[in-house]
């Protein structure tokens, strides 16, 4: 009640009203004003809405997808929440969905750039889906998501995106997505960033070659967050982003000093409250 309405003045989410009663019986509110849909809850235009589950079945849910460092899957939700695996997989995408946004916020300041591999290793397969897919026992990049992460060393903000290739214009557009202009980046000595200093960005470079830290400049930071994502291996390259980004929300707090994972609820609370504001 306190996140959907701060002020305790409860209003009706078709037409902002607070001409509005409670329903003890049906366990809702009724608005007065002459408009469809006129009885509400606090679901009502959320996630959350016109589901037969409890909000302690979903906030639960909540919890366990932004603060399990590996991930969580919808059998392990199943088995926690005393639910069947259909429900808990419904669940978990609807979640992930809510955290697949965009923002008009670039991050700014010291920011690390860096993108991984997501995929099953092809050793570990068994030998007919290695056959299905195409692969060698060998390394391969078959099956494999490619996953760019930034990370701003001084604030909480983390972003995942699936990419493509690693090409140089596909890299570069998208740190113009997410960074500020003259902020400082970090990466690798990949030559796709090689472009950066021209692009309005000071540019640090660290060879993994020869070192992993060179003062501050390192990508550690991000390489560490980017474990986040390793329980979504097995993703589908459709559900990619929806997955990388839950990943944000876990790694939601970075400690700047130490690179550490501060895994807390603060994310879910962050989570929770974009959730039930939008209407």
């Amino acid at each position: 009640m306190d996140l959907r309405w701060p002020d305790g003045n409860v209003t009706c989410p078709q037409c902002g009203s607070d001409h509005v009663v409670y329903l003890e019986k049906a366990r809702v509110w009724k608005c007065y004003a002459k408009h469809p849909k006129a009885k509400f809850t606090l679901k009502t235009g959320t996630i959350f809405e016109d589901s037969p589950l409890g909000l302690d079945k979903w906030l639960s849910a909540l919890w366990l997808i932004v603060n399990c460092k590996n991930g969580v899957s919808s059998c392990e939700i199943a088995r926690d929440l005393g639910i069947t695996q259909k429900s808990a997989w419904f669940m978990a995408h609807r979640l992930r969905f809510a955290l697949h946004y965009g923002s008009f916020n670039k991050l700014t300041g010291d920011v690390e750039v860096d993108e991984t591999f997501i995929g099953g290793k092809a050793r570990n397969m068994h030998k007919a889906k290695r056959d299905r897919l195409g692969i060698s026992q060998s390394r391969s990049m078959i099956g494999k998501v490619a996953v760019m992460g930034l990370l701003e060393r001084h604030g909480s903000n983390v972003r995942l995106q699936v990419v493509q290739t690693r090409r140089k214009h596909e890299l570069e557009q998208t740190v113009s997505q997410h960074v500020t202009e003259g902020a400082t980046v970090y990466t690798d000595a990949l030559k796709s960033y090689d472009r950066m200093g021209q692009r309005g960005y000071v540019h640090h470079v660290i060879d993994h070659a020869e070192a992993y830290v060179d003062g501050q400049v390192h990508t550690n930071g991000w390489r560490t967050s980017g474990r986040c994502s390793s329980a979504h291996s097995r993703a589908r390259m459709s559900a990619s982003n929806r997955s990388t980004c839950s990943g944000t929300w876990t790694s939601r707090r970075i400690a700047s000093t130490t690179g550490r994972i501060l895994v807390t609820s603060t994310a879910s609370e962050l989570l929770l409250r974009r959730l039930l504001a939008s209407v």
